[in-house]
């Protein structure tokens, strides 16, 4: 059975004393205060109450702070004008709700959801390198996946790859070109096709730009393209052959780098999986009158009353015959409701397809394909840019791929982890993987998903303020108190050792760790990865001016001292739920 928080107590406690003071119909909630040099929480409520019961705020709020003193949640109460009642929470009252959540599985975060949840988040093109545009799709995904999963929902995470269409027959021309001996171009070939590959992930790589360079510049080359697409799409056996491995190539090389970021799908599902249901969806959509002719394609009206801007038709085949990203999505839709059936759906992508998001999900109801009772959501994420502004380049202009990213962001914070004699390279390049790896993540999370940011590497390897090598930093810090503690001699600490706070900053650590289960559960409502890295930066600097402030090991008293330990371990083992639902995770040592 879940334990209430302190929040969930205190407003417990206000809806008694607004009743008490004659307003049992207050709707009056508790808040963390806005100014915490005044007050630890506050409570507006008596202000709407006034205006209904023609009273004046502050002689409301006055005869509810009256029975407020009453109780024992509180070591502080008290109004100031128009309205505001002030809260200071009593230190047992605190300690002891500390102590219930720390006793709880996920220290009182409850696992009370159980919804099936798709998020689609990876949006990767097979034979091509991924690059830092994949960069914040997969790390905000793989968040809220396990954020979702956090709370007992089943989270299903699709990377949706790119894997139809005329780069496929671009790539094969191309191949063409260069190999024309391949059995795969042989009309008359019979029996099976090789295993192996015709080609590595590096020649791969190197094909495709070439051949949409190519493509560009050659108007033969572009229509032999075009037809040997259309091939692939009427099932030749040759094409088909060579598109199984351009696909099994790519997906390996992308697990690798997807790996490399701590990031998973459950499903790696692609447009080509999509492509069955596009005729009977077309024919549906003609014959039910959603769709529309409108000079030689097939749109669907989305406009609604109501809509603050002009919203053009989504166009789902093109004059010439060629299905849309819209097309395949609906058809996709149609795969996940017949084989999943979840009760939400959650799209990450560039904020700047805002505009097919809100054609594509018209449409999916307009076309009742997916019934009203699943969510469809669509989480815009803003550009990753350079100190200059602009989308993030490498030094000579390019894009730069995610592997030089990654591999730069640990050549940065490996100099730092070598200074530390008692770690072993082996141990220092582990580990120097693991900062990295919270360098990056928590430098994209620590940002509202719409908003731009700017990366600037040396800023986000250090391990000084708020990034993420500096919360691996005290947690690690913390693990090396316990440790201490333990190898001389000491016994376990448990939930028990805690005691109420005797200091400000003692105090403050209690009340970030009391808070702690509805940060998450706002957060996760929200879909907002930045207020966890809020919190975890608000809880790190506590326990650092805790730290600071009292001499932990060197206290004469042993329950006292106890007590120290057994809330820095809370705020240790807080900081690593939170991480882990960030996908990032504490080394041994830093």
């Amino acid at each position: 059975m879940a334990v209430k928080t302190i929040l969930e107590e205190m407003n417990e406690s206000v809806a008694r004393a607004f009743a008490a003071a004659g307003y049992p119909e207050a709707q009056a909630s508790v808040q963390l205060s806005n100014r915490p040099d005044l007050c630890e929480y506050q409570c507006n409520g008596a202000m709407a109450v006034a205006k209904k019961a023609g009273k004046r705020p502050l002689e409301v709020a006055e005869a509810v702070a009256a029975e407020l003193k009453k109780e024992s949640l509180f070591s502080e109460v008290g109004t100031v004008p128009p309205g505001f009642i002030n809260l200071r929470v009593s230190p047992d009252a605190l300690a002891t709700a500390v102590r219930a959540l720390r006793e709880q599985p996920q220290c009182g975060a409850v696992r009370d959801e159980n919804r099936k949840i798709v998020v689609d988040y990876g949006g990767a093109n097979v034979a091509k390198p991924l690059h830092v545009g994949h960069l914040r799709s997969a790390i905000i995904g793989e968040a809220l996946k396990r954020m979702g999963a956090f709370f007992g929902n089943e989270m299903i995470g699709d990377v949706h790859l790119g894997d139809w269409g005329l780069q496929m027959g671009l790539i094969i021309e191309e191949l063409r070109r260069r190999k024309p001996e391949l059995p795969y171009f042989d009309e008359s070939h019979t029996g099976d096709y090789p295993e192996e590959a015709p080609f590595t992930i590096s020649e791969l790589e190197e094909i495709y730009p070439t051949a949409s360079k190519r493509s560009k510049e050659d108007e033969a080359f572009a229509e032999a393209a075009h037809l040997a697409t259309v091939k692939l799409q009427s099932g030749d056996p040759g094409f088909t052959a060579l598109w199984k491995h351009i696909l099994r190539i790519s997906k390996a090389d992308l697990k690798k780098n997807y790996d490399a970021l701590a990031v998973s799908f459950e499903l790696w599902k692609g447009e080509s999986d999509a492509q069955p249901f596009i005729p009977a969806l077309l024919e549906d959509l003609e014959k039910r009158g959603i769709a529309r002719g409108s000079e030689g394609a097939l749109v669907v009206d989305i406009a609604e009353p109501g809509d603050k801007k002009e919203l053009p038709p989504c166009i789902v085949r093109k004059s010439d015959g060629a299905a849309l990203y819209a097309t395949s999505d609906l058809a996709t839709l149609i795969d996940r409701e017949a084989t999943l059936s979840p009760d939400c759906y959650i799209y990450i992508a560039d904020k700047r397809q805002e505009l097919h998001y809100t054609q594509f999900f018209r449409v999916a109801r307009k076309a009742g394909i997916v019934p009203p009772e699943h969510e469809l959501i669509y989480i815009g994420f803003g550009t990753m840019n350079g100190k200059d502004g602009k989308p993030f380049k490498t030094r000579e202009g390019g894009v730069m791929r995610l592997e030089t990213l990654i591999r730069e962001i640990r050549e940065a914070v490996s100099t730092r982890i070598a200074e530390n004699p008692e770690i072993s390279p082996e141990e220092a390049e582990k580990t120097s993987k693991t900062v990295a790896l919270a360098a990056l993540k928590y430098a994209d999370l620590s940002n509202q998903a719409s908003k731009d940011y700017v990366f600037d590497l040396e800023r986000f390897a250090s391990f000084e303020g708020n990034t993420g090598p500096y919360i691996l930093y005290t947690a690690v810090r913390i693990k090396s108190i316990l440790k201490k503690y333990a190898n001389q001699g000491g016994a376990a600490i448990t939930a028990a050792d805690l005691r109420p706070a005797e200091s400000e900053s003692e105090k403050a650590l209690f009340l970030d760790l009391a808070r702690y289960p509805e940060v998450l559960r706002a957060a996760w409502k929200e879909l907002a990865p930045h207020r966890i890295c809020q919190y975890l930066y608000e809880l790190s600097n506590h326990f650092n001016s805790f730290y600071h402030a009292v001499r932990i090991l060197q206290e004469p008293d042993e329950e006292k001292k106890r007590a120290y330990l057994s809330l820095i371990q809370t705020a240790e083992i807080v900081i690593a739920y939170c991480l882990g639902v960030l996908g990032m995770e504490v080394p041994e040592r830093m």
